[in-house]
């Protein structure tokens, strides 16, 4: 007699895996973790929204009031009821241009030298002096260029003016700066802050730079130079783009600094003299807003809202610009 074995019916390792599932166990934590993700979330939006609307509402009224003229003046005289603010964006402009400009090249150049160059031991003392200068207040910088550099470069600017007095367009560019109190010299201030920030963002990028593809440089030829040029830059665009706009970001909104160091214009003009005095948006703001009612303090909000808009505009156009970089960084992968 032959003896057939039925085949195990199955259902005691189905029933095991649904009981398994339907398990409650663990479950509460993980929709009150995602409860509070998403209230986090949702919070940011309504700060955000509350920013904008309260912000706009009180400047509302030197938008429609003077109209174009608020947005594409110059003319910035509050006891004669005239608002025009493109003195301040252009101010606000170049010295956060001349801020990048300086600051880029050398956090670059610092983090690289961290993370590929030093010694353990003196990398690790400049990644701690980089995170010390960028809990460092404004106002420390701010007074240190007014009592520190104003005065050589009071002497300099005097200089350089004399020196480029005969050539026509230097003398635009570099024209005659008395006082050392100008739009370079709050550049330069700028650029010193933002450095240790660009710096410390870069150096982490250029961490996650896979240790394979740079050992695999040098094990074909390359010299440091070229494994730097040819595989950390290139791999870590994406995140120096980050770290470039994220100092910008700082830069535009400086005020404390930006108000002891470039002059306080009373109406800034656009001019291509970088050694002159002007102002900036959120100098101006500073400077006046607790005196100012009406319309005057209307407009110096509307300063406030229209940095606002740009701020956001860059940072958009920033990750805009990362996720394109990285997409061609792949893609040539």
């Amino acid at each position: 007699m032959t003896v057939v074995d039925n085949p195990p019916t199955g259902s005691a390792a189905p029933a095991g895996m649904a009981g398994a599932l339907a398990s409650s166990k663990g479950a509460g934590a993980d929709r009150a973790f995602r409860g509070l993700a998403v209230a986090a979330g949702v919070t940011v939006l309504v700060i955000l929204a509350l920013i904008t609307f309260s912000t706009t509402s009180s400047a509302w009224p030197a938008f429609t009031k003077y109209g174009s003229s608020y947005f594409f003046s110059t003319d910035w005289r509050p006891n004669q009821k005239k608002f025009g603010i493109v003195g301040f964006a252009w101010g606000t402009a170049v010295i956060s241009v001349i801020g990048v400009l300086l600051a880029v090249p050398t956090s670059i150049g610092i983090a690289l030298f961290a993370t590929e160059v030093a010694p353990r031991r003196l990398r690790r003392t400049i990644t701690t002096v980089m995170d010390l200068l960028a809990s460092v207040p404004s106002v420390v910088f701010g007074l240190v260029g007014f009592y520190v550099l104003r005065a050589p470069l009071q002497s300099l600017f005097r200089s350089i003016g004399d020196s480029v007095a005969g050539i026509p367009i230097a003398r635009n560019v570099l024209g005659q700066g008395s006082s050392g109190i100008s739009l370079l010299t709050a550049g330069i201030v700028l650029a010193i802050m933002i450095t240790p920030i660009i710096t410390s963002v870069s150096r982490e990028v250029f961490n996650t730079v896979p240790r394979n593809d740079k050992e695999g440089a040098l094990a074909l030829g390359a010299t440091r130079s070229e494994m730097i040029t040819g595989v950390i830059i290139p791999h870590s665009l994406g995140g120096l783009t980050g770290a470039v706009m994220l100092g910008l970001g700082r830069a535009m909104g400086e005020t404390i600094a930006v108000s002891l160091l470039i002059g306080a214009s009373s109406s800034p003009q656009i001019t291509a003299n970088i050694l002159g005095p002007s102002d900036a948006m959120p100098s101006a703001i500073a400077r006046n807003l607790s005196e100012a009612s009406g319309d005057f303090r209307a407009a110096l909000i509307g300063l406030g809202v229209t940095l606002f808009v740009i701020t956001m505009i860059i940072n958009v156009g920033s990750r805009r610009m990362v996720s394109v970089i990285d997409r061609r960084i792949k893609g040539a992968a």
